[in-house]
């Protein structure tokens, strides 16, 4: 559902093998597959919640045209791929998307509107993914996608280390590949989701803080009786 600026394209983390002709360069890049998924699983095993940055560029590929939205977020995750999430925009407008029990509702203060639903039938919203693939294993890594591409290690701005794969899906899916980059401890610090069309989603979290205290009622947003409730 499009008016989820905030939860999860079933995107994800991405290993691959790095491009070239000689067996030591597949070598190394199959050395690196194996350390980053690693790194994910140990991330993934030890991250009981997260408090973090989070900045969006939505990339429009017909009018060549980028919309920045900052923010901060909250993250617990829970049983299978079930978390509770809590998104809040700041700019470029203030919206606020929390995630609990599967159901989310997403609330535009400046509208006096929230639209409130289950969260398993959002397909085409954006920011949760990096958080959904925080809570997948390796092996539901690579039963989703084919094999990964594009290995190699990178810095990105503010000078962080991270290794970036590439994935693209196996099968139907309402996008043509994604992107990820994993920093040295195994979190997803950044990912990007290039549509059909090539537009594109690139997300980012910074200023990270594991494992803090994030009490449950956080997740829980109770808008005023002036609010408009649109179900979805």
């Amino acid at each position: 559902m499009k008016r989820l600026i905030g939860l999860g394209l079933s995107m994800v983390v991405l290993a691959a093998l790095a491009l070239g002709s000689t067996h030591e360069t597949r070598g190394q890049s199959a050395g690196l597959v194996s350390s980053v998924l690693s790194k994910l699983e140990k991330n993934r095993q030890s991250l009981k919640s997260l408090r973090a940055s989070i900045s969006m560029e939505k990339y429009n590929s017909q009018l060549r045209d980028k919309e920045n939205s900052y923010g901060v977020v909250a993250y617990v995750p829970g049983a299978g791929r079930s978390a509770n999430v809590r998104i809040e925009w700041n700019k470029p407008q203030h919206e606020i998307l929390a995630v609990a029990n599967n159901q989310y509702i997403l609330c535009r203060p400046r509208l006096l509107v929230c639209y409130k639903g289950n969260a398993g039938s959002n397909k085409n919203s954006k920011a949760g993914g990096m958080l959904e693939m925080m809570n997948m294993s390796g092996q539901q890594l690579q039963a989703r996608f084919e094999p990964f591409q594009e290995v190699r290690e990178e810095t990105l701005w503010g000078g962080v280390s991270a290794i970036h794969l590439k994935l693209i899906p196996k099968g139907s899916a309402s996008f043509k590949y994604a992107e990820i980059w994993v920093d040295s401890s195994g979190m997803p610090v950044q990912t990007k989701v290039v549509e059909k069309n090539d537009d594109a989603t690139t997300i980012r979290l910074n200023n990270l803080e594991r494992n803090p205290r994030i009490p449950s009622d956080e997740f829980i947003i109770k808008p005023d009786s002036n609010v408009k409730i649109i179900k979805a």
